[in-house]
């Protein structure tokens, strides 16, 4: 029996208002009591769209012409906005950006957790341009356009957008997408480089490039002057994270590794060019303020951080408290966080690799009544396995930084309902300008 092709939707453009926005950032319409998700409409919008596609709950569409916009509609600044997918929202102004990003953490504190914080921060933002240090672009040859492209899949497709810049990427490499390609294309093997790593720090700029087969030493040579030329550190990676390695040539064979700063606590953190370190260095500064001014440290603190990467809070909190008990599942990341403690001078610091995931229950380091504060960075899934130990540690203030509104407010359920908790206070940090994606962090009390 042959297998009935669904039906393309009618091309006849539809007009709709916009309700709201999902937390994905397109507009809601409804037409004739039926749900339709509307790309790059605005809420309050009066438009037109075409149906892309019509399933039995909801359906699609794309915008065909704006009628009466929002007043919080502006032109967006990059030329590839609405075909390249890393952005959503630069067709909305940022203050609405934040108020959007705000309802989507209290919508899920509400809906999810059953809680409402007492105080709402005020927005963490910054420069909304050129702000991402930290990206994996995707890089492929295009036969028909006969080049290279690097950079972010196309919206809603596996295909890679056709981009000369990226303006939320951090200039050094934003501005340098098209000579990444044609460096890409010089090499023996172009065809079997799949993605470039960025990693941006304060003292230089990391390029990771994935080869699937073994480079020449032309290859080798042609990346490496590329790098001279440009200011990029150049790496290989042939399998996995584990083999990522520095490409250095016979006149530079070593080169200075990466590092950030947090001037207010007088710090400098290495890291390696493949280690999870925060997207955009000005909100992370500001995240770490927030979270240390939460917790009110003092020389008597004794503080447990769960998630602690290489000791991007750990090290600044060490400055004004008694001791820190830090915990995080990559071994390597401990082993750059115990030597950044040590390049620092800083000794009231305990690092332990542990599976922050699984029981805990014969972890050395958690002993009930010990700690007296808390700081959680997990990463999307959340913390919850680790909830129960933190209300029997005796910490009385928990600072949670969040990646994920939904597992925060799952979490932060979990605190007020069976653990006694207060949700103080809450608000989001706009680590990802332009994007739907919404950080945050909390505040708990005893």
């Amino acid at each position: 029996m042959s297998r009935k092709r669904s039906k393309k939707p009618d091309p006849t453009p539809v007009q709709a208002t916009i309700e709201s926005l999902t937390h994905e950032g397109r507009g809601i319409a409804r037409i004739e009591g039926k749900t339709v998700f509307i790309d790059d409409a605005l809420a309050g919008e009066v438009v037109e769209f075409i149906y892309t596609r019509k399933k039995r709950d909801f359906d699609e569409g794309r915008l065909h012409q704006i009628i009466s916009p929002s007043e919080h509609r502006v032109e967006p600044a990059c030329a590839h906005f609405g075909i390249c997918g890393g952005c959503r929202l630069q067709h909305l102004e940022a203050t609405e950006q934040f108020r959007v990003k705000e309802n989507v953490l209290l919508d899920n504190l509400r809906r999810v957790g059953k809680v409402e914080a007492e105080t709402i921060f005020p927005p963490l933002s910054g420069d909304s341009w050129g702000y991402r240090r930290k990206a994996r672009l995707g890089v492929r040859y295009v036969h028909r356009k006969e080049r290279v492209l690097v950079g972010f899949r196309e919206r809603g497709s596996s295909f890679l957008a056709e981009l000369d810049s990226c303006r939320v990427l951090h200039p050094s490499v934003g501005e340098k997408l098209v000579l990444l390609g044609e460096v890409v294309r010089k090499l023996s093997i172009y065809r079997q480089i799949p993605q470039i790593e960025v990693a941006v720090a304060d003292n230089a700029v990391a390029l990771i490039f994935r080869n699937l087969e073994e480079l020449t030493e032309e290859d080798k040579s042609i990346l490496s002057d590329f790098g001279s030329t440009h200011n990029f550190q150049i790496y290989l990676q042939p399998k996995g994270p584990d083999t990522v390695n520095l490409l250095a040539s016979e006149s530079e064979p070593e080169q200075a590794g990466l590092y950030y700063e947090l001037h207010d606590y007088d710090l400098k953190l290495q890291f390696e060019p493949a280690d999870f370190t925060q997207v955009n260095h000005d909100i992370n500064t500001k995240m770490v303020k927030r979270a240390l001014e939460l917790l009110q440290l003092d020389k008597d603190d004794m503080v447990l951080e769960l998630f602690c990467g290489l000791g991007n809070f750990s090290l600044p909190m060490a400055r004004l408290a008694k001791q820190i008990i830090a915990v995080e599942g990559d071994a390597g990341l401990i082993q750059r966080a115990r030597e950044n403690a040590i390049a620092n001078g800083i000794d009231n610091v305990e690092y332990h690799v542990a599976n922050l995931m699984e029981n805990l229950d014969n972890m050395p380091w958690l002993k009930k009544d010990t700690y007296n504060k808390v700081l959680l960075d997990p990463p999307r899934s959340g913390a919850k396995e680790a909830l129960p130990y933190i209300a029997a540690s005796g910490a009385r203030h928990i600072v949670y930084v969040s990646c994920h509104p939904g597992t925060l407010a799952r979490d932060a359920g979990e605190l007020v309902h069976e653990y006694g908790y207060h949700l103080r206070a809450a608000g989001v940090m706009d680590m990802f300008p332009h994007t739907a994606h919404v950080e945050s962090i909390a505040l708990f009390e005893k």
